[in-house]
């Protein structure tokens, strides 16, 4: 089971192979102790074999597994040596080792994944083998949008092992939009006795007619955020929490009715969205506003600590599609503009975005938010999700900006994934599993030391038409371990990219993914429970522009 997914940068096949017993153990040397616990408890749910602490693998009968730092490797890097002596993995730190971990369950063969035993009689055995591997990227990420439809925590906890399994190791956890707000904040109670809940949900694209009139909504406790941050780390993920700000804020101003524009609109009598599109009730850019949110922002940052995590010192502030007609209208934000001697509207989400810019920076954090905040410029250690198109990450590389490059036309996967009349809800362009696979994240206008500055790439998925676990698979798998490889490996040039031999991998890989649970869409299309008839979607014909 040589398939592996991502590519590794080098794999040497030998003769003969590790035989895993009863009698095999797991002997974690100092440093990877949290790996070996991982592993022994996989290894020992999929294959009912003890795997008990043991010695290193060249003082065993061969059939043990070894797990060793070697500081001269990279932080992720891994070296996985499977021979006579057993099976031994080397890497420059902890998450080295772990992703290693994860090639040698691949290596296992499918019924690795899964969580219990199908077969007592099963021999469990590692080719021999060499394998040498090391990221492409530092941030290979996947953002979830939990505000449009909620997912419950144990989809969240899902979703990082499925993450892990791919070498993934940022999770973008889209907190709060206009349907929803999903995190406890002690200080400001109503944000979820209100804000995450509403009281009817439009099916499929905004200009459907067909609504769904039961109530939606949920929330994670602070307590189930520190289970999903402490699940991740375990797995070597840093979660990126993303509270949106000023716009797509409707859930907030829905529970606290002083964040909105009241002298423009009846704040009052605002709910929690329930529809989708840009909402035009953005908050109201006054010290009121920043006073409530420097107080979300104390109780998240306490939530996500920054020392869980390579990526863990970011907070995501959204930034995106703020509308500007309610500023225009308001005498209040016309006033502040005034005194603050600022030129327009555009400028006034400039200062409220540099304010929290330099709020997160006094305390050891790093913003990042989507390219719209760099209009009107950003604090030297700002970050930026480019969403709209490349232009914005080129824009920020050159000011000296670090960018995670997730282009709409490229890695939105809400997007549809055919362009055939079965294929469900159909949204935006058509982007295959190939598209996926041929997505380059560093444009080749950038200089090297520009394009030193992409820290990488994530995909973005979009709940709107995703009303449960089963819909979000089927939009992020299998174009998710395209994404993987794409993030991990050093791949050619799009064009020269074998996709031929990605798709004779994945055939290895959706076994992977069944014993995994996951409902991917089939190559051969969508199963019949899988579509959605009827349900209108919003498709764009013809190529996305490559921008």
């Amino acid at each position: 089971m040589t398939e592996l997914i991502p590519a590794p940068r080098s794999v040497v096949a030998g003769q003969g192979e590790v035989r895993l017993t009863a009698h095999s153990r797991i002997h974690a040397e100092p440093g990877t102790e949290g790996v070996g616990h991982w592993l022994r408890t996989a290894l020992w749910q999929a294959t009912g074999l003890p795997l008990r602490e043991g010695r290193e693998p060249d003082d065993t009968d061969g059939d043990g597994i070894g797990l060793r730092l070697d500081p001269a490797r990279g932080p992720e890097e891994y070296r996985l040596v499977s021979d006579r002596h057993g099976v031994l993995i080397e890497g420059g730190g902890a998450a080295g080792v772990f992703r290693g971990a994860q090639t040698l369950r691949q290596l296992l063969g499918p019924d690795a994944f899964r969580r219990a035993p199908v077969r007592r009689d099963r021999t469990w055995t590692v080719p021999y083998v060499t394998v040498e591997d090391s990221p492409r990227f530092r941030w290979r990420g996947l953002m979830l949008d939990v505000a449009r439809h909620f997912m419950p925590k144990d989809g969240v906890l899902r979703y990082l092992d499925l993450m892990a399994a791919h070498k993934l190791n940022v999770l973008h956890l889209h907190l709060t939009d206009d349907q929803g707000w999903r995190v406890e904040i002690r200080r400001y109670p109503k944000l979820t006795e209100t804000g995450s809940w509403r009281a009817r949900t439009k099916i499929g694209h905004r200009a459907s007619p067909l609504w769904d009139d039961r109530p939606h909504g949920g929330h994670y406790t602070q307590d189930d955020i520190r289970e999903i941050v402490a699940y991740a780390a375990e797995r070597h993920i840093s979660v990126v929490p993303e509270i949106d700000v000023p716009g797509h804020s409707q859930a907030a101003i829905a529970a606290y009715p002083e964040l909105g524009n009241s002298d423009v609109v009846d704040t009052a009598s605002l709910t929690v969205w329930d529809t989708w599109g840009i909402n035009p009730n953005v908050l109201a850019p006054t010290d009121t506003t920043l006073r409530f949110y420097e107080g979300v922002l104390e109780e998240v940052l306490e939530l996500f600590p920054a020392d869980a995590g390579p990526f863990s010192p970011f907070v995501h502030i959204g930034g995106d599609e703020c509308l500007k007609e309610q500023w225009r209208a308001s005498d209040t934000a016309q006033k502040q503009i005034g005194n603050l001697g600022l030129a327009d509207e555009e400028a006034l989400q400039s200062w409220f975005i540099g304010h929290f810019d330099q709020w997160l920076a006094a305390r050891g954090r790093r913003l990042i938010g989507w390219d719209e905040i760099l209009e009107g410029g950003l604090a030297p250690g700002a970050a930026v999700s480019s969403w709209r198109g490349y232009s914005g990450g080129v824009a920020a590389a050159r000011a000296g900006h670090d960018v995670v490059m997730c282009p709409q036309q490229w890695v939105y996967l809400d997007y549809r994934q055919d362009a055939g009349p079965e294929e469900p809800v159909p949204i935006g362009y058509v982007r295959t599993l190939e598209d996926v696979y041929r997505f380059e994240p560093v444009p080749s206008e950038l200089t090297g030391e520009e394009a030193a500055r992409v820290l990488g790439t994530q995909a973005n998925v979009w709940t709107e038409v995703m009303e449960d676990q089963e819909r979000v698979d089927y939009q992020t798998f299998p174009r998710l371990a395209a994404l993987a490889e794409v993030a991990w490996s050093d791949l050619p040039a799009p064009a020269d990219r074998d996709f031929a031999g990605f798709e004779r991998r994945m055939s290895a890989h959706y076994r992977r993914l069944d014993a995994l649970g996951v409902a991917y869409r089939p190559p051969t299309g969508p199963l019949p429970w899988q579509r959605r008839p009827g349900v209108l979607g919003r498709p764009i014909d013809g190529p996305p522009p490559n921008c």
